[in-house]
């Protein structure tokens, strides 16, 4: 068995587009950099982000145009103003928001890039061999992706599947064409790769160097409207039109009477094997250039996926088939190589996952969240854990932990009051302090809050309500909202705990 262990520590799941900046996203610029400040101040180890990709309609990061890029609004302008490739005023004379504390998204997508194509006309990349040869390395998808970015913004933004036949088909002819007519546009869209890339391995390497590393999420699945299904469409179950055949969901559960339909098209896992899962080892070989820790969604997914016929309304009517297995996670960690893999097995229990975590060594998910709805067998209460395991308060789907306690029923409450030792099940400020005390002290190897549960919010400081639309993935820290009251919260449970 490998040894894929994680080092004992705390860390802080926060997005970078929830970091404060006066451009109303998160960005990787000096908030991002006093952030890794304050995790190391606090003891803690690691800062868990949301998948970095170009988002979509919805705004998902689980929802990308491309499994390689990064977003495009992650950029830092002041860097870029500094470079001297970016007026200040061109910067602040356009509007970024008027709430501090949510990303207007529609605000973005109309200025955003406006901004980063000024700054790309003063580039001067023909000049640059840094960028030369940064195109050069990423050519396996950076090709690709900046011609179907250029392509969707020829095409007024429609889905891929929308186009002139021609290069919906990708036939050698419409690439050569579009290739050549939309060629200043693609150089645009590999400058905000190319910005994008050098920014995050410069904060990585501040983080590293001040002992945090990355935790960064791998979606298992890609949009439909993404270069990686225009690109490689025998690798995912589409028709002969290129229309989905079967699509991603959940069933019905607890949580959900209809199930949860993701609407994402489904890999054609016999293709994938066929090709050893290549796509899936450069995917993840990305993945480990970016971030120290790979989470990897949707863990169950490898070993059984839940299929529902496209066009269905719902999740109730689809059957679950048999994943790859042990196959592609030993591709997985074979290409992560240094890089740490977490499971996020979360859901129905599949004894095949666990089987698969047991075999691999893989550390799985405990969310204290779930912890309390059932008996002293519930594998969430920390009584339970193994010590190879991360421990979440509660994830960026899940309510703020003030929120699920203020909300849950007064059974839950009393249960959560009784196991945690808190007296006044009323003290809602108490039992989250407790839940932090309970992860922390836990044989867990790594424990992760989100940070609005340091902060003490409450639900409208969520990040995700599952199987909504509008509203999602908007949520930011304002300037200045962690302190050191936080700060010293957590550097003691850390030396308390031995994290």
């Amino acid at each position: 068995m490998m040894t894929t262990t994680l080092k004992r520590g705390a860390g802080i799941l926060l997005p970078v587009t929830a970091l404060p900046s006066p451009y109303g996203i998160g960005t990787l610029g000096k908030e991002a950099y006093e952030f890794v400040d304050f995790l190391k101040e606090a003891g803690q180890s690691f800062w868990q982000v949301l998948p970095v990709g170009p988002t979509s309609y919805g705004d998902s990061p689980y929802q990308s145009f491309s499994a390689f890029a990064g977003n495009p609004y992650m950029i830092d302008l002041d860097a870029l103003i500094e470079e001297g490739i970016l007026d200040r005023g061109t910067v602040n004379d356009r509007f970024w928001g008027n709430d501090p504390v949510r990303v207007a998204y529609d605000v973005m997508f109309q200025n955003r890039f406006t901004v980063l194509r000024a700054a790309f006309a003063a580039s001067h990349l023909e000049e640059d061999e840094d960028y030369r040869n940064f195109c050069a390395a990423q050519a396996f998808w950076l090709e690709d992706y900046s011609l179907y970015m250029a392509c969707k913004t020829h095409f007024g933004n429609q889905e891929w599947p929308l186009w002139d036949k021609d290069i919906k088909f990708r036939t050698s002819e419409a690439v050569a064409k579009y290739s050549q007519l939309l060629k200043e546009d693609m150089e645009f869209w590999k400058f905000c790769q190319y910005k994008f890339y050098g920014q995050w391995e410069k904060l990585r390497r501040y983080a590293n160097e001040r002992g945090i590393s990355l935790i960064g999420d791998v979606p298992i699945y890609m949009a439909l409207d993404s270069a990686d299904v225009w690109v490689n469409p025998d690798l995912f179950q589409l028709d002969e039109n290129l229309t989905p055949i079967k699509v991603a969901g959940v069933p019905p559960d607890a949580f959900s009477d209809d199930g949860q339909l993701w609407g994402n098209p489904l890999y054609d896992w016999d293709a994938m094997d066929a090709e050893d899962f290549e796509w899936w080892s450069r995917r993840i070989g990305a993945a480990s250039v970016l971030y120290d820790v790979v989470r990897f969604d949707h863990f169950i997914g490898v070993t059984q996926y839940y299929t529902i016929p496209f066009g269905s309304s719902d999740g109730k009517n689809g059957e679950w088939k048999k994943g790859p297995g042990r196959k592609l996670v030993d591709v997985i960690l074979k290409a992560a190589g240094d890089t740490k893999v977490i499971a996020e097995d979360l859901g129905v229990s599949v004894p095949e996952v666990k089987q698969l975590l047991a075999d691999t060594g893989l550390p799985g998910m405990k969310i204290i969240e779930f912890a309390f709805g059932g008996g002293s067998d519930n594998e969430h209460l920390p009584h339970n854990y193994a010590s190879n395991c991360v421990v979440y308060g509660g994830t960026h789907d899940n309510e703020t932990l003030k929120g699920y306690f203020l909300g849950c029923s007064d059974w839950e409450r009393g249960y959560a009051c009784r196991y945690m030792g808190v007296s006044n099940p009323n003290d809602i400020d108490a039992i989250v302090s407790a839940v932090f005390r309970t992860a922390y002290s836990s044989v867990a190897s790594v424990a992760i809050f989100q940070v609005q549960d340091v902060l003490r919010l409450d639900n409208s400081a969520r990040m995700n309500h599952p199987s909504t639309i509008g509203g999602n993935w908007s949520w930011r820290l304002r300037k200045g909202q962690l302190g050191d009251r936080e700060k010293q919260m957590l550097r003691d449970l850390v030396n308390l705990y031995g994290r």
